[in-house]
């Protein structure tokens, strides 16, 4: 019972995320200096850093939400480093 569950939970989890990275790619890029934040973006070496980006700037924080979401944050910095390449 618990493992079924917790294996259900990670599974809802990442379909959440998947649905809601591609959210914050078009927050991303909607939002002012679009070009000018991919750049800084692009220029941070480690992925978590490039997640923690994507957080405080206010892309991953979504509807109804006050705080950003990480595991979104860290999928659509993912999404933004392979589209820009």
């Amino acid at each position: 019972g618990g493992k079924a569950n917790e294996l259900a939970q990670q599974k809802a989890d990442k379909a959440v995320v998947a649905v809601l990275a591609p959210i914050c790619v078009d927050k991303f890029r909607h939002a002012k200096n679009a070009d000018e934040n991919l750049g800084k973006l692009n220029a941070i070496s480690y992925s978590w850093e490039k997640g923690t980006y994507v957080s405080q700037g206010g892309w991953a924080t979504l509807p109804g939400n006050a705080e950003p979401n990480s595991a979104v944050a860290q999928a659509c910095a993912e999404m933004l480093g392979t589209v820009a390449k």
